[in-house]
């Protein structure tokens, strides 16, 4: 049985860096409109992801000049939009991804899935956990062929979405 962690200890757990090799990204249905209520299911996406990029929102200030303050304008806030989530991995024989990208490309619009990714630290317990709002695929890219290559095919999923939160971790 390990030892409990002194308040020192956890203070300085808490400001330590995070490695960023060890995530687990999971989905989950947000169906829309009818689609919500007949209960149809969506095949969920499984398979581990290589690598995940985007995780990031900005806020754009407004810029109000006030008569009469000579020296700078006053900054407010303003609207927040949210990059595209590329997630990257191997490719397998599962279609998922694709399955998902045609069903919603095709007209099936109201299929939008909650994406949660952690960030998880050596005893694979999670650290943090963001979630993707009404995410809905935006782009697939299947991997380049090269019949000189050796490398590993990597497909993408392009993700929009409608908002990037910072979940609380459950024991955390």
């Amino acid at each position: 049985m390990a030892e409990p962690i002194s308040p020192q200890q956890r203070e300085r757990l808490d400001y330590a860096p995070l490695p960023v090799f060890r995530f687990h990204v999971s989905f989950r249905r947000q169906a829309l409109g009818h689609a919500a209520a007949s209960g149809a299911e969506l095949p969920i996406c499984q398979g581990a992801f290589s690598e995940c990029t985007g995780l990031e929102a900005t806020m754009e200030p407004k810029v109000i000049k006030v008569g009469g303050a000579n020296y700078g304008a006053v900054q407010r806030a303003g609207p927040v939009s949210f990059a595209t989530v590329v997630l990257k991995r191997g490719m397998t024989r599962t279609r998922d991804l694709w399955n998902w990208f045609s069903m919603v490309g095709g007209g099936a619009y109201a299929y939008r899935l909650m994406v949660e990714i952690e960030l998880r630290n050596a005893r694979d317990e999670a650290v943090v956990r963001w979630a993707l709002r009404r995410a809905l695929p935006v782009k697939f890219k299947a991997a380049d062929l090269n019949a000189r290559g050796n490398e590993i095919g990597i497909e993408e999923l392009h993700l929009a979405h409608e908002g990037l939160v910072l979940l609380p971790v459950s024991g955390g």
